[in-house]
C-alpha cells in the first residue's frame, strides 16, 4: 500500500476484445462500466478483507461477509473480525440501509454516504453501480494510466442522494474502472479510488482489490504529511442463488444466536 498507483505498473490487461469499444459514445461507455460492475441477473456474495491504514495508529483488518441482489437494490453485510465488531451487519433495501448491533439487539438507518467500519470505504461502496442514472457527464478526454488506455470523464451529480457530488473516473479499454476521484462540490479533492485487477468469472468481473485513499484524513509523520488508506481484498466470489431470507432483518438477527 506504499506505492498508491504500482498496481497499474504491475497489472497486465485484461482478454476482452477492445474493438470499437471508443466508437461508444461516452454515455454508452458509462454505461458500459455500469454493467460490468453490477449483477442483475442473479446473486453475488463474497468475503470482503478491509485493512484500514491510519498514519501513527496500529493497522486494523475487518473481514466481513457480503451478499448483493442488485436487480432488487438490497445487499446485506455481516461482520465476522474483529472479535469486537462479529456479528454488526448492515441490511440495504432500496434506498434504505440499516445497521444493526447485536449488543443492543437494535436496527438503526444509517446513510450511505457514511463511512464502513470508520474506515475510508463509504457504504456506497458496497452495491452496484448507477453511475449513468446518478451523474451527468461534463466532459471526456484519452489518457494512458499506466499500461492502460483509458478514457477520462468528468462527473457532475444529477441527484443529491449521491456520496460525492463531483467525480472523474478512468475506464480502460475493457470497459472496466480503474480509477476513480471523488470531489466535493466546491471542487475539492476528497479521495481517490484504483481498481488495478478483476476476478473474471465467465463473463462477469469482480475487483480483486480495492485501494482507497484520503485526500484530507491523515497525519503528519517524520514532517510528510500521509494520508489514510484503506485495501479491500475481495476472495471467494461466488454467483450461486443465496435465499431470500438472507436479505431481511430476521437474518441478520439469527446470525448472532
Amino acid at each position: 500500500m506504499k506505492f498508491f498507483f504500482r498496481f497499474f505498473v504491475l497489472s497486465a490487461a485484461l482478454a476482452l476484445p477492445a474493438s470499437g469499444l471508443w466508437a461508444l459514445t461516452d454515455l454508452e461507455l458509462l454505461r458500459r462500466a455500469d454493467s460490468l460492475a453490477s449483477y442483475y441477473d442473479t446473486d453475488f456474495a463474497a468475503e470482503y478483507t478491509i485493512v484500514q491504514d491510519k498514519p501513527g495508529q496500529t493497522r486494523s483488518t475487518t473481514v466481513a461477509g457480503v451478499f448483493r441482489r442488485d436487480a432488487r437494490e438490497m445487499y446485506v453485510i455481516i461482520i465476522q473480525q474483529p472479535a469486537i465488531s462479529r456479528g454488526q451487519g448492515y441490511l440495504k433495501q432500496g434506498k434504505t440501509l440499516w445497521f444493526y448491533d447485536p449488543e443492543s439487539h437494535r436496527f438503526n438507518t444509517t446513510s450511505s454516504s457514511d463511512r464502513f467500519q470508520n474506515t475510508n470505504a463509504r457504504n456506497s461502496d458496497f452495491t452496484r453501480s448507477t453511475l449513468a442514472d446518478d451523474y451527468r457527464i461534463i466532459s471526456g478526454e484519452d489518457a494512458a494510466l499506466g499500461r492502460f488506455q483509458c478514457r477520462i470523464l468528468t462527473l457532475e451529480a444529477l441527484t443529491n442522494e449521491v456520496t460525492y457530488p463531483r467525480m472523474k473516473i478512468w475506464i480502460s479499454d475493457d470497459g472496466l474502472v480503474r480509477k476513480s476521484e471523488d470531489y466535493s462540490l466546491s471542487g475539492q479533492l476528497m479521495r481517490t479510488s484504483a481498481i488495478p485487477d478483476y476476478h473474471r468469472i465467465g463473463d462477469r468481473f469482480v475487483p480483486k482489490q480495492i485501494l482507497f485513499e484520503e485526500a484530507l484524513q491523515g497525519a503528519v509523520i517524520n514532517g510528510k504529511f500521509v494520508n489514510e488508506r484503506t485495501l479491500i481484498t475481495i476472495n471467494k466470489p461466488s454467483f450461486a442463488r443465496v435465499a431470500d431470507s438472507t436479505y431481511s432483518k430476521t437474518f441478520l438477527e439469527s446470525v448472532n444466536q
